[in-house]
């Protein structure tokens, strides 16, 4: 049985779960990080010396890093999958976005997010928040031009990037008390994410 340790609030929890839910594959979650604790522990700073989530256990293969998890799941896992294609430009395309969400969009979506769901409204910083808003707002705008015509991220297959960037969508398209742009075809995209049972189960609720 595969053991994954990490609250069910977080994004990049969120997105190993849905990945083993495309894969139909069972495991044990136990919570950690944030009111949990736990991540601090020594025997969890055993498994994971980052104190981080998630952290997955596979008999005696211990592994952390999100999308390094999301990969090993499917190549161990997932032979028939089409999340993580085999063929080399296609996968290199996938590994791209799976970079770019913890290089760029996650560092300019967190202070957002935390300003917004994390943050009494009377201890926000204002002109911060909305420099902040200014700069996650034209990077899904830069989503939405890469989305035209285009089915999924890459193409007409789901994969691993649609996963990733589907999980941090769900904390731009969730924002209460902000005044989202229209973007068509990031809206569109989204709404194919939202019907997979995966997305329901981990990801459609509301932000905390």
């Amino acid at each position: 049985m595969i053991t994954i340790w990490g609250r069910t609030n977080s994004v990049n929890v969120q997105k190993v779960l849905w990945c083993c839910d495309e894969l139909v594959l069972p495991y044990e979650r136990i919570d950690a990080g944030l009111q949990f604790g736990r991540n601090n522990e020594p025997d969890y700073l055993a498994m994971n010396p980052t104190g981080k989530i998630p952290t997955l256990v596979d008999d005696d293969f211990v592994l952390w890093e999100s999308n390094a998890i999301l990969r090993y799941l499917v190549l161990q896992y997932g032979e028939a999958s089409l999340l993580y294609p085999a063929e080399p430009r296609v996968r290199a395309s996938v590994d791209r976005w799976l970079d770019w969400s913890l290089s760029t969009l996650q560092p300019a979506e967190r202070p957002v997010f935390w300003a917004l769901v994390r943050t009494p409204a009377d201890a926000r910083d204002n002109a911060k928040l909305a420099t902040d808003f200014t700069a996650v707002t034209a990077l899904w705008r830069m989503l939405d031009s890469h989305l035209q015509a285009r089915f999924f991220l890459e193409g007409e297959k789901f994969t691993l990037a649609d996963i990733v960037i589907g999980a941090y969508a769900k904390r731009w398209f969730g924002l209460d008390g902000v005044e989202r742009p229209p973007l068509p075809n990031l809206e569109r995209w989204y709404s194919r994410l939202a019907t997979r049972t995966g997305f329901k189960k981990y990801i459609d609720f509301p932000l905390t």
